[in-house]
């Protein structure tokens, strides 16, 4: 039988010291059954608080649509509930290659600025910006969100802080318009800024 050589001695003893650091190690991040229980009991806790904060937020997203709904009703916009989220399409329109607000499109930003003042403080709001599909994507994508910012400025004013309404361009995105390659005197459907609510306040 032949002698075990230095350095394999020193492989077996770093291998059996790394084993026995492995153990020890192991032995260290034992986990008491008292404090698994208070961890478990932690993340069951958390779990149940964001489930009443999404329920909470479920039933304040419905009733805010059915307050936009009634009140809306006038306006003749559309209005939806969709993954969370309420949606009234087509709030304002736009001029061709303009981004200025139109009068009669003022009264209903005014009354939607309004049911969230008042009755939904604290909601989270997205103003979505298109055009029709005439001219650049880059120039398109520009003027949408001009035109989102427009709506943004006006609810601003109108009373819902700067902190909760958020402005996106959507530019000529095919898959958005309402009547595709309709620009000029008939692309008025296109060109237009929409209202998400992402979050309801209550």
């Amino acid at each position: 039988m032949k002698p075990i050589s230095t350095n394999l001695k020193k492989l077996l003893g770093i291998g059996l010291l790394g084993a026995s650091m492995l153990l020890a190690g192991g032995c260290s991040n034992y986990v008491k059954r008292a404090d698994l229980d208070a961890a478990l009991a932690d993340l069951r806790a958390r779990d149940s608080a964001i489930e009443a904060k999404a329920d909470a937020n479920t039933a304040a997203l419905a009733s805010l649509r059915q307050e936009l709904s009634e009140r809306f009703a006038q306006y003749d916009k559309a209005i939806s509930e969709a993954q969370g989220k309420v949606r009234v399409d087509a709030m304002a329109h736009f001029d061709y290659d303009s981004s200025t607000l139109r009068e009669e499109d003022k009264a209903a930003l005014e009354d939607f600025a309004r049911v969230i003042r008042d009755h939904h403080p604290g909601s989270l709001i997205t103003v979505e910006g298109f055009t029709d599909p005439a001219g650049s994507v880059g120039y398109n994508q520009r003027l949408g969100q001009a035109r989102a910012d427009a709506v943004r400025e006006h609810l601003v004013a109108n009373g819902l802080p700067a902190d909760t309404v958020r402005a996106v361009s959507y530019g000529k995105a095919s898959n958005r318009l309402v009547a595709p390659g309709n620009w000029g005197d008939s692309g008025l459907p296109n060109r237009r800024a929409s209202l998400v609510v992402d979050r309801a306040g209550s």
